[in-house]
């Protein structure tokens, strides 16, 4: 539960290896929270020291995004271990490459099972912690790539578009139960994840989303950008003619 100066007491990220998850969780713990959850698929074997240092206690906890049976019972185990959950981060995904994805369909359909479906699974089991709790909020980290899809990485850009429209749509069926959902779309930023990507403009460090991760749960958004130029910047390519933005997505 929130205390009296709305900082949070506990977190679990889904995603338990994440370095943009991680930094979210670190800069909550900075703020106060003081239980957190790693979920990553064998657990998660070293406590990151930044964490420990500041004073939470860390614990980890099974969790793979490819086997949605399971899902719901490693949000129960979370909550066998620190109670109610004030924030969950959902940071688990794959990029890949394009070009591979295109050769092996099969490749392609295990990464979009991971980027989506999986999502779906764990975002309805916890939506229906959340609410029974009557408070909390999941944090759902999209991308910039699902705003508008680019020719370059349709494989993975049309899973965060699916991922954020579901997003939306959990938020809406949360409204007024006292849980919510925090849409984030960062664009590009660098971590292992994405060493093999070329770089983009505009970029975001881990730290930066997590500053507005931070922001965004303190205001009480909906959705917040990192960074922030970028909302205006993708509200345009929306509205851009389809054969402009397949020569700019190449």
């Amino acid at each position: 539960m929130r205390d009296s100066v709305g900082s949070v007491r506990s977190v679990l990220l889904l995603g338990g290896r994440s370095e943009i998850g991680l930094a979210i969780v670190e800069r909550l713990v900075r703020e106060g929270a003081r239980e957190v959850v790693l979920a990553a698929r064998g657990g998660v074997s070293s406590t990151p020291d930044a964490l420990t240092g500041l004073g939470a206690a860390v614990h980890s906890v099974d969790f793979d995004a490819g086997l949605p049976d399971t899902h719901t019972g490693t949000v129960a185990e979370a909550v066998a271990l620190v109670g109610d959950l004030d924030v969950v981060v959902a940071a688990f995904g794959v990029l890949g490459e394009q070009s591979e994805y295109e050769a092996d369909p099969a490749a392609a359909a295990r990464a979009a099972a991971v980027n989506y479906t999986g999502h779906v699974s764990a975002g309805l089991a916890v939506a229906a912690r959340l609410r029974e709790q009557g408070h909390g909020t999941l944090v759902v980290l999209s991308s910039v790539a699902g705003v508008r899809v680019r020719r370059s990485n349709f494989v993975y850009g049309s899973a965060k578009a699916g991922l954020d429209g579901f997003a939306q749509g959990l938020a809406d069926s949360l409204h007024g139960s006292g849980a919510r959902v925090l849409v984030v779309r960062p664009g590009y930023v660098p971590t292992r994840m994405s060493a093999h990507v070329e770089p983009a403009p505009f970029p975001a460090t881990p730290g930066q989303v997590a500053d507005a991760v931070s922001s965004g749960l303190r205001s009480g958004a909906t959705t917040v950008w990192a960074p922030r130029v970028l909302q205006p910047l993708f509200t345009g390519m929306r509205l851009m003619p389809r054969a402009l933005w397949r020569r700019l997505g190449r």
